[in-house]
């Protein structure tokens, strides 16, 4: 798919950018975000970040960065499952940091996992910072794709890792027409209900037909100097995990 594509595609018909519209919408369905992974995933998101975070495992970085980190699920996981000595997570969106900031205070792992207000196309972190880079279900938000992996290739250290986690549309047509039917009747019409933003979800289901896929995201990966691009699919091609290194 077109990178112009998935940059044309907003949450609102507004003439704001497509970072503020992000963050707008991320705001205002950040309580019950969590709710609605858990439902939209069938309970599948929480399988797909432990598999994200393993292909990390053999590395075994010491800082790592979750970029649009949301509620902090992500960042919360990887600090469990890999134990590093930092783990920074990055949001667009501040309604959604206050959800993460209070999970992880009850959780008593504030000195561990800390948060920052930031933008994938211009993170607020040195060169050569991180060990790691991870983002879940955010790269198909952010407003220059390539310029937002650029972004990342910068603030890593050499041969540090990114793992990219984000949906996709299966290949196969026998899965690709119920998913059809599963993300435009029954994913918008639920959004509504729980959090009353029906435009949210909508928006979701036209991010996710026009990001990227598979070799076109590795090829942008390629073209802004990382090595090692990869992708596999999960759940029948709805979910894709892809991973690469700072050359």
């Amino acid at each position: 798919m077109s990178q112009k594509r998935v940059e044309k595609v907003t949450p609102y018909n507004t003439g704001e950018k497509k970072g503020t519209q992000i963050a707008k919408m991320f705001n205002a369905i950040a309580f019950r975000y969590d709710i609605m992974n858990r439902l939209i995933s069938l309970g599948q998101d929480k399988r797909w970040r432990r598999k994200a975070i393993e292909i990390l495992t053999p590395q075994s970085p010491k800082t790592i960065l979750d970029i649009a980190t949301g509620t902090g699920d992500m960042a919360i996981k990887i600090h469990s499952m890999l134990s590093p000595c930092r783990v920074t997570g990055c949001d667009i969106s501040e309604g959604m940091l206050d959800v993460a900031k209070k999970k992880v205070l009850n959780l008593a792992l504030s000195h561990e996992i800390e948060f920052t207000i930031g933008d994938c196309i211009s993170l607020p972190f040195d060169d050569n910072s991180f060990d790691a880079v991870t983002i879940s279900f955010g790269i198909r938000n952010v407003e220059d794709i390539e310029r937002g992996i650029s972004e990342i290739n910068r603030v890593l250290k050499p041969s540090g890792k990114l793992v990219i986690l984000e949906l996709s549309v299966p290949e196969k047509k026998f899965y690709k027409f119920f998913y059809n039917i599963y993300t435009k009747l029954f994913i918008p019409t639920l959004g509504k209900i729980i959090t009353g933003e029906r435009s949210a979800y909508d928006y979701l289901r036209k991010s996710i037909a026009v990001v990227p896929q598979g070799k076109a995201m590795t090829e942008i990966m390629d073209k802004v100097g990382m090595t090692d691009c990869s992708y596999n699919y999960m759940t029948f091609g709805a979910c894709a995990i892809y991973s690469s290194s700072k050359r």
